[in-house]
């Protein structure tokens, strides 16, 4: 053997260092140029500039990174185009948070140089993602990275805003929203998490202001009573009938507010009776649109009471409670207290409760947009979903969406492009801003995040200059990879804003994936103090070892669950690939690339791995284009443990060391070509480890980058040698078994007999007893069709025949019954399943007559089996 410049034990560190920026030094992550060959690409989901990336970051992409490694092995012309989100209330929160550290906040600033702290914050984070990237090894093209604030997305942005407008789509109004008193914004319905909260039902007296009696209710936040403008009863409720149209005195307020009668009211629940607060609360907003009742909005921006709130201006909406609820009850109107817990939403952002507020906002109206997005799932324009569930949440979601609010009271984001003349209030919206701007004054508030990031896939292509050649290129994309806890809030959006401004959408395919959880099947928190750094799992294990388990471990839309000693299992996996190259590579002997020749490959093993690889790399590319990356890793896995480390190298070690050296040369060349295209096969995986192994064996061309991706060669199929090859492993498998039963070890000779089922087994066994004195070690070894049982002898099977062991120095005849009679209940129990399913007529019937086939080929194997053991434990008993 040669020695080589491989060290003895695979060492991450020392593999990827350098690695990286060798490639992109070389370009090899931009697209090829060839207008003659198809396009592919992906656009990456923009992670936040609010910190560093977590483990779902890295496995979304991981995915991608395979996605667009495979296929441009393959020989697309491909982009993988980079980017970051500037997050706007995600963001902002950080930055204001670091300020507060110092006792300063956003309005000391002012709003400019408050902006130039966040660009500061963002251009620090961008180069932590960059280096984690980097880390994990993904092929993009950095030329072509963008940011959703650089001025060509400001430019898209705008555009989409004024045509929307123009066509009456974006409207101003004044609703109900979602408010975080923190924050100080609105929010989206999906940007709030409900989660159970202790509360109350406060049960309260309202008086008939006529002194006729009074009416009962229950609210679980009586401080919004102050705001109360109606009371409201089914108008279907025989008990209320006579009240509608009378009014009660508000408690501690003493405004008079009407009786109305409407079908939102449940008289099932309760009293029957709810109090009407139109300006907090979004129900009785559309009730007091009906009855056309006065809005009084009671808070303030932070949530603290205002001067309508009476006494209590100035408390917080908690305080306020407690002192609303004691004076309740020093009036007599407070009847009970019922303690319960009840769903309360809170900011997704801040984690403060939000408050249904009042506000005036700018609005997208969803009916048209939606329609749009619902019917095109019937054409040749469709978007595919893997798992094909998750078209019906997004469907689902599109059915019944509301309209979407899009202002933020935020500094950080576009602002939006609409201004209002300072003297006569007149709107005006455009993409620049209007010819005698002092005398204008800019909207204040800036877009929602996903405003602008659902006009990521062409927006970042150059759109809206339709000529813009990336754009004419490389748009629609192909594939969208993201978790499925995204589908509202960003998938869904890109959709109907690419179909609606492209007139296409926006990528055909989406790759869900789920989120990745803690060992117990937590969610990864800070809270928790379960959180997993990628990085630090990179520095221990490696990357190519995390991208393996995240890769492997779970089917689409699954989630997966962090697992430190599958982590150890990858590196053990790329330790073992590391070690069996280091053999391949030393026993080459100076192999060149001219001088590999697979023309005359003779033997059965170097047939049987050369057909073996042919199957993998069918399943492996079926399974790429499916996404069933982790169907792919185990059939990878199974070929190089199994066939090519165990079988193959084990088996080349016999011709290696002989004395025929065209057979040498032979062996050689297969071991050459199959370690080449098994580590193409595992490029888009484990891409560091690949090039480095790959760059030590005869290849053409300069990188494993661009290496061609593996294709069946039919000429190199030979079935007859894989069939005969199972019949070799199967018996050196049954006597390596037997063996580890019987704590018989390797090293001690044993006298073998067989029955061969027929005479090519027979055959093949002969031809192959260098195999089987290699890995089998008989004393003597007698093989024939007529071969009659010992009377005394250990019996075992392999998949076409029998083997005996005689037992005398072998086995304890007492253990040998034991082990025959487990054995009989197994084929017992498999006889017994198989023509259970066999007597069921509806399987019969409808299944493929090649699976009832092979079910009835099993019965017939077991069944054979089943009558040796009987037959031999019968023997045995009358000893």
């Amino acid at each position: 053997m040669k020695e080589i410049d491989m060290p003895t034990k695979y060492n991450p560190n020392a593999v990827e260092d350098g690695r990286y920026e060798q490639w992109l030094n070389e370009k090899r992550f931009e697209p090829n140029g060839d207008r003659n060959v198809e396009p592919y690409s992906i656009v990456i989901p923009p992670p936040n500039v609010t910190g560093k990336l977590h483990l779902g970051h890295a496995w979304d992409v991981t995915l991608q990174d395979m996605i667009i490694r495979h296929k441009r092995m393959q020989g697309y012309d491909t982009l993988w185009l980079p980017g970051m989100d500037h997050a706007g209330i995600a963001t902002q929160a950080k930055v204001e948070a670091k300020l507060a550290e110092d006792g300063v906040s956003r309005y000391d600033l002012g709003r400019e140089k408050f902006l130039d702290k966040t660009w500061e914050w963002k251009e620090d984070f961008a180069k932590t993602i960059r280096a984690q990237w980097a880390k994990m090894g993904i092929s993009v093209d950095y030329n072509r990275e963008r940011f959703t604030l650089d001025d060509g997305l400001s430019q898209a942005v705008r555009k989409v805003f004024v045509e929307l407008y123009e066509k009456g789509i974006i409207y101003r109004g004044e609703y109900i929203i979602n408010w975080d008193p923190k924050a100080r914004t609105a929010l989206s319905d999906m940007e709030v998490i409900y989660q159970d909260d202790p509360g109350a039902f406060y049960h309260l007296e309202y008086p008939l202001t006529d002194g006729s009696g009074s009416v009962r209710l229950a609210t679980t936040r009586p401080e919004t009573m102050l705001g109360d403008t109606a009371v409201a009863v089914h108008p279907d409720d025989d008990r209320y009938k006579d009240l509608v149209g009378k009014t009660v005195t508000l408690p501690l307020v003493g405004r008079e507010i009407p009786i109305v009668a409407d079908h939102y009211v449940d008289m099932e629940f309760g009293t029957g009776v709810v109090k009407i607060t139109p300006a907090h609360d979004p129900n009785d907003f559309a009730v007091g649109n009906r009855h056309d009742l006065e809005r009084i909005n009671i808070m303030n921006e932070d949530a603290t009471m205002n001067d309508k709130a009476g006494k209590y201006a100035g408390m917080t909406r908690e305080e306020a409670r407690k002192a609303i609820v004691a004076d309740l009850k020093a009036e007599g109107v407070l009847i009970d207290i019922e303690e319960k817990v009840h769903s309360v939403g809170h900011s997704e952002r801040s984690g403060v409760v939000v408050e249904p507020r009042l506000s005036t906002q700018w609005f997208v109206s969803m009916e048209k947009l939606a329609k749009q997005a619902i019917d095109n799932q019937d054409t040749d324009d469709r978007v595919d979903f893997y798992p094909p569930r998750f078209e019906h949440t997004y469907l689902t979601w599109m059915e019944n969406v509301h309209d979407w609010v899009i202002s933020r009271q935020l500094w950080w984001g576009h602002q939006i492009p609409a201004w209002y003349h300072n003297e006569t209030g007149q709107l005006y919206v455009g993409m620049e801003e209007p010819s005698d701007p002092e005398n204008w004054t800019q909207d204040p508030d800036v877009l929602d995040t996903w405003f602008s990031s659902a006009l990521w896939p062409f927006s970042s292509m150059g759109w809206p200059d339709e000529s813009a050649e990336d754009y004419q290129r490389y748009f629609p994309t192909n594939t969208l990879v993201t978790g499925y806890d995204i589908i509202f809030f960003w998938v869904s959006r890109m959709i109907f804003q690419s179909l609606e401004f492209t007139g296409k959408a926006p990528f055909k395919n989406v790759l869900i994936h789920g989120l990745i959880r803690d060992k117990d099947g937590r969610k990864m928190s800070k809270s928790l103090g379960n959180g997993v750094d990628p990085m630090d799992v990179v520095d221990e294990f490696g990357a190519d070892a995390l991208r393996w388990f995240l890769a492997t471990g779970s089917t689409p839309g699954q989630d997966i669950r962090y697992n430190t000693e599958k982590l150890e299992a990858a590196w053990n996996f790329i330790n073992k690939i590391w070690n069996a190259s280091r053999y391949a590579l030393m026993n080459l002997d100076g192999l060149t690339i001219e001088a590999r020749d697979l023309s005359n490959v003779n033997s059965m093993v170097d047939q049987w791995i050369l057909s073996r690889l042919n199957e993998t790399i069918s399943v492996v590319n079926m399974n790429f284009d499916k996404f069933e990356f982790g169907e792919a890793g185990r059939h990878l896995y199974h070929f190089i443990w199994d066939d090519f480390c165990n079988w193959y190298i084990e088996m080349s070690k016999e011709v290696l060391n002989g004395d025929d050296e065209e057979d040498k040369q032979t062996t050689r060349s297969v071991l050459a070509y199959v370690l080449d295209q098994t580590l193409r096969l595992l490029h888009p995986i484990m891409p560091f480890v690949t090039e480095e192994i790959w760059q030590h064996v005869p290849h053409e061309g300069d990188s494993l980058v661009q290496a061609a991706y593996p294709e069946v060669d039919n000429a190199l199929n030979h079935p007859e040698a894989v069939d005969h090859m199972e019949v070799l492993i199967s018996f050196i498998r049954a006597i390596r078994n037997a063996r580890n039963e019987q704590n018989v070890p390797l090293s001690k000779p044993i006298n073998i007999l067989v029955k061969a089922n027929d005479e090519e087994t027979q055959a093949i066994l002969e031809d192959n007893l260098s195999y089987i004195e290699r890995f089998c070690h008989p004393e003597s070894i007698e093989i024939t069709t007529t071969m009659e049982a010992p009377d005394q002898a250990l019996t075992t099977f392999f998949n076409r025949g029998e083997i005996y062991l005689p037992l005398k120095g072998f086995i304890n005849i007492d253990d040998e019954i034991k082990r025959l009679e487990d054995e009989l209940a197994k084929w017992q129990s498999e006889v017994d399943r198989v023509e259970k399913k066999l007597a069921n007529e509806k399987f019969v019937a409808n299944a493929p007559e090649k699976v009832v086939q092979g079910e009835r080929d099993k019965g017939a194997d077991y069944k054979q089996k089943l009558a040796s053991t009987e037959q031999r434990l019968q023997e045995l008993k009358q000893l």
